[in-house]
C-alpha cells in the first residue's frame, strides 16, 4: 500500500497544477475589484463583470459535465486551462494599457466563466483516476489544504501586486498559473479505458473494464436525464446537495452585508479582514483535520459541520464583539474545510467513473446557484426590516437544513457499516462486460451500508 498520494506521480502533477492555478485565482477578486473601481467608479460595473463570468457557467455546468464524461477529462481540463489563462492574459493586457474597455473585460470574463463551466466537472473524475481508494481522503484532504492556503495568501499577494505594480499583473500571473497547469496536464498520463493511473502508480479502485463494447452515441438531453437519475437515486446526495445550496446562500448574506456591519459596529474595515482571514485558516484547519479524522459516517459527520455556519451569522446580527465574530467565522470556515474532502472522497467512491463528472456538474450547479439568490434578497431584506433580520433568518435556516439532513435515512447510514477497499488479489477470471457492468451499476445505486 503506497504510503502518501504526494508518491504517485498523476497525482503529483495533478496537485501542483490545481495549487498553482487556485492561487493565481485566490489573487484575482480583489485585483478585479480594485481595477474596476479605479477605472469606472462604479459598483454597477464590477457586477455586470462578476455576472458575466458567473451567468455562462451556471448556464453550461450541466453540458460541461456531459463533455466531461464523454470525452478525457485530462484533454477538456487542459483545453479549458488554455482558454482561461488566455481570457486572464487578455484582461490583464487591458488594465496595463492605462485605459481599460469595460466591454473587452466583460467579454474575457464570460470566456473564462465558460471555460469554468468545463473545467470544473472535470477535477473529481482526474483526483478518482489518479489515487486508489484508501488515498481518496488524504488526496482529497491536500487539495481542500492546498485551497484554503490560496485563499488565506492569495489577498495579501493581491494587494502586494496591486500597489507596486498595477491590477494587471495580477492577472498575468493568474494566466501564468493556468498555462503551467495546462503544461502539467500535458504530462499526466491517465489511461481513458480503464482509469488507472501512468504506470508505475497504483491502480484505482473498482477500475472500468478494459473490454467493453463502447455504448452507441447518446445524446446530449439523454445524458442529461442519466445524471440527474444518477443524482435522484440517493437520497443522501441530492437532500445533502439542498443543504449545500443553502449554505451558500447564506454565505452570500453575510458577504454582502458583513462588511459594512464590520465597518460601523466592530471597529472598521480591519474587522472585515480579520474575519475574511480567520475564515481562511478555518478553511486550511479544517481540510488538516479531514485528512486525519475518518469519521464512520462521513456525510452526516460532514452536513453536521456544515452547520455551523449560523455561529457567525448570529455574532454579525447580535452583533457580538469582533473578537467573537472573527473566532465564529473561524470555527464556520472549519466545517466547511472538514466537509470538502470527505464529500469528495465519498461522490469518487460510490458513482460510477462514467457519470462522475455530471453528478459533480449538477452538484456545483446547484451550490452556485444559491448565492446570488442570497446577493439579491439580503440588501432586500435589510431594507425593509434591518439587517438583523435577514442575518437571524439565515443563521437559523442553515442550521436547520444543514443540521436537519440527519432526519434522511441515508445520511445517517452512508459508511456505518462500511470497511476499506481490500488490496487487489490475484488475477480471476472475469464474467462478460455487459453483466459486470450491470452488475456495478446495481452495486453502486441506492445508499451503500
Amino acid at each position: 500500500m503506497t504510503a502518501h498520494p504526494l508518491s504517485l506521480s498523476g497525482f503529483r502533477l495533478l496537485f501542483i497544477g490545481r495549487t498553482v492555478s487556485t492561487l493565481g485565482d485566490a489573487v484575482v477578486p480583489a485585483a478585479l475589484a480594485i481595477a474596476i473601481t479605479r477605472a469606472t467608479g462604479s459598483a454597477a460595473a464590477l457586477a455586470l463583470v462578476l455576472g458575466c463570468a458567473m451567468v455562462p457557467k451556471l448556464l453550461l455546468l450541466p453540458v460541461g459535465g456531459v463533455v466531461g464524461d464523454r470525452f478525457d477529462p485530462r484533454l477538456v481540463a487542459l483545453g479549458t486551462d488554455l482558454v482561461r489563462a488566455l481570457a486572464q492574459l487578455l484582461v490583464g493586457l487591458e488594465l496595463l494599457d492605462g485605459h481599460p474597455r469595460l466591454s473587452h473585460v466583460a467579454a474575457a470574463s464570460a470566456v473564462g466563466g465558460i471555460a469554468s463551466a468545463f473545467a470544473m466537472p472535470t477535477a473529481s473524475p482526474l483526483v478518482a483516476a489518479t489515487v486508489r481508494g484508501e488515498l481518496r481522503l488524504r488526496a482529497n484532504a491536500l487539495l481542500g489544504t492546498a485551497t484554503g492556503a490560496a485563499r488565506l495568501g492569495g489577498p495579501a499577494l493581491a494587494g502586494l501586486l496591486v500597489y507596486t505594480t498595477g491590477p494587471g499583473w495580477a492577472f498575468v500571473l493568474d494566466g501564468a498559473s493556468f498555462v503551467l497547469s495546462a503544461a502539467l496536464l500535458a504530462r499526466l498520463r491517465v489511461d481513458r479505458a480503464t482509469g488507472d493511473p501512468a504506470p508505475g502508480d497504483p491502480a484505482p479502485d473498482d477500475p472500468a473494464p478494459d473490454d467493453t463494447v463502447p455504448d452507441a452515441p447518446h445524446s446530449l438531453r439523454r445524458d442529461l436525464a442519466e445524471g440527474w437519475s444518477e443524482v435522484r437515486s440517493r437520497d443522501w446526495y441530492w437532500t445533502s446537495l439542498i443543504a449545500h445550496g443553502v449554505w451558500n446562500g447564506a454565505s452570500a448574506v453575510l458577504l454582502t452585508l458583513g462588511p459594512l456591519i464590520a465597518a460601523t459596529r466592530l471597529g472598521g474595515d480591519g474587522a472585515w479582514v480579520a474575519l475574511t482571514q480567520a475564515g481562511a485558516v478555518g478553511l486550511l484547519v479544517g481540510s488538516l483535520v479531514a485528512g486525519r479524522l475518518r469519521p464512520r459516517r462521513p456525510v452526516l459527520a460532514g452536513n453536521l459541520a456544515l452547520a455551523l455556519y449560523g455561529l457567525p451569522l448570529l455574532a454579525l446580527a447580535l452583533p457580538a464583539p469582533a473578537p467573537v465574530a472573527v473566532a465564529a467565522q473561524a470555527v464556520a470556515m472549519a466545517g466547511l474545510g472538514f466537509l470538502n474532502p470527505l464529500w469528495e472522497t465519498v461522490v469518487q467512491q460510490d458513482f460510477p467513473p462514467g457519470t462522475l463528472a455530471r453528478v459533480t456538474s449538477y452538484d456545483w450547479l446547484l451550490s452556485l446557484a444559491a448565492a446570488p439568490l442570497g446577493y439579491v434578497l439580503a440588501p432586500l431584506a435589510a431594507g425593509a426590516w434591518g439587517d438583523r433580520v435577514p442575518l437571524l433568518a439565515a443563521a437559523g435556516l442553515v442550521t436547520a437544513v444543514c443540521a436537519g439532513t440527519a432526519a434522511v435515512p441515508g445520511v445517517r447510514r452512508y459508511g456505518a457499516r462500511r470497511t476499506t477497499v481490500p488490496e487487489p488479489g490475484p488475477p480471476t477470471e472475469r464474467p462478460p462486460a455487459r453483466a459486470r457492468d450491470q452488475a456495478r451499476a446495481r452495486t453502486r445505486t441506492g445508499v451503500k451500508g
